[in-house]
């Protein structure tokens, strides 16, 4: 059956509201029949019609509402998080979820699910829920929502093809996850392999023989600006600074930058992550390896040698790297490392070509990541958008014969 029979507007469709198809769930489970794959509170809904996760908290005591198999769960607090699950086993839920069972023999419980999916549903909800700071909506007023319902054998191929889009968006979204985390192991395999040399390959210095540390200097949040010097601030290197960037998010003025005399790492310095959880996430080493001067923060350091700067970046980010600097990191409230911990750190010392062949080798690998990782989240956002513009044409039914 094509889209354009199923959108044609002579299919007799008929308004109901929800509760002549539907209603709230009577039946009641105890908590012995729960666990954590079957117990649904509000906090294991997800957000955005993504189902439900494993309960981190199953009750221990006491009855709970029972869902059935395709009965509906909608989370009843806050509803502009969109949090609904087709149920797919028999279990138990509290007062924040709403158990909707389907009673009319003539709606399918996948096409009914699409259309309290759909995002008309909950303005709908939110229109009419309570209270300003903690919304919840409105069991009765819910039960108010006109559906449409035209003849059961177009629900169902209204299902079949929304069903269709919704496998070809997962089946394309795993299928860019797995290239990125293939290329990811692609490219941690050859940094490993490029950057690992025998003794007797070539010769193995510490960076404290080859180069010198610089230690930033303590500035605060409320120093930053939009414009001027740009600056890796402490707080930034978890969401940002990861890896090396050329582009800064943060800046200083430089007034402040010569009145407190900053430490500012130059022209192809290494700045290297010395506090917080990143310094022992292998592959985060290198907070910076930018094309200007950047103010570091006191839980950097910049690093100069003779070596080239995006050699030893690379280095950073590998295990052999890791394995050295774990045995001088002080544990405390933030994990850190200072300058003497960091010089005794081997590295390999091929001559320079060697280096700029490797580093030229890594670059490609590191471009493409980088690629990838940009355009996963922009590629899934696309096939989500056009799965929501289906699934809106497709639930789109004339309204002239809705009685007043």
């Amino acid at each position: 059956m094509s889209i354009s029979r199923i959108l044609n507007e002579n299919a007799k469709v008929n308004w109901k509201s929800l509760r002549d198809v539907a209603e709230y769930s009577k039946k009641r489970i105890s908590s012995d029949g729960l666990n954590e794959t079957n117990y649904v509170g509000v906090d294991n809904m997800l957000q955005d019609r993504k189902g439900k996760t494993i309960s981190t908290r199953v009750p221990s005591s006491g009855n709970y509402t029972q869902y059935e198999p395709n009965d509906i769960l909608i989370g009843n607090i806050r509803p502009y998080l969109k949090k609904i699950w087709l149920s797919d086993c028999k279990g138990g839920t509290n007062g924040d979820v709403l158990v909707i069972h389907p009673t009319d023999t003539n709606i399918d419980t996948r096409y009914l699910y699409q259309l309290l999916a759909d995002d008309k549903f909950f303005e709908f909800n939110m229109i009419h829920a309570k209270g300003a700071k903690m919304p919840r909506g409105d069991k009765q007023r819910i039960m108010d929502y006109l559906i449409p319902i035209p003849p059961l054998v177009i629900q169902k191929e209204i299902v079949k093809i929304l069903d269709s889009f919704s496998e070809l968006t997962a089946s394309l979204t795993t299928e860019l996850v797995t290239e990125f985390t293939d290329r990811k192991k692609q490219y941690t395999y050859y940094l490993d392999k490029l950057l690992f040399f025998e003794t007797a390959e070539v010769e193995q210095k510490t960076l404290g023989e080859i180069g010198e540390f610089q230690r930033g200097k303590r500035f605060v949040k409320n120093d930053m600006t939009s414009e001027g010097v740009p600056c890796i601030h402490y707080g930034e290197m978890y969401t940002h600074y990861g890896t090396w960037t050329g582009e800064a998010k943060s800046f200083l003025s430089k007034e402040l930058v010569d009145s407190k005399n900053l430490r500012v790492a130059e022209n192809d310095d290494v700045v290297i992550v010395a506090a917080g959880e990143t310094i022992e996430d292998i592959g985060k080493g290198t907070a910076w390896l930018g094309d200007e001067g950047v103010v570091i923060h006191d839980a950097c350091f910049s690093f100069r040698s003779s070596l080239n700067p995006k050699y030893v970046a690379y280095f950073t980010r590998t295990k052999q790297y890791h394995d050295q600097i774990r045995k001088h990191i002080s544990s405390g409230k933030i994990s850190a490392i200072n300058s003497k911990g960091l010089s005794k750190v081997i590295i390999p010392t091929p001559p320079k070509e060697e280096q700029e062949h490797i580093v030229s080798i890594l670059d490609k690998l590191d471009n493409l990541i980088t690629s990838i990782c940009e355009s996963l989240p922009k590629e899934i956002e696309l096939r989500r958008k056009q799965y929501e513009y289906y699934r809106d044409q497709l639930l789109t039914f004339p309204n002239d014969n809705i009685k007043a």
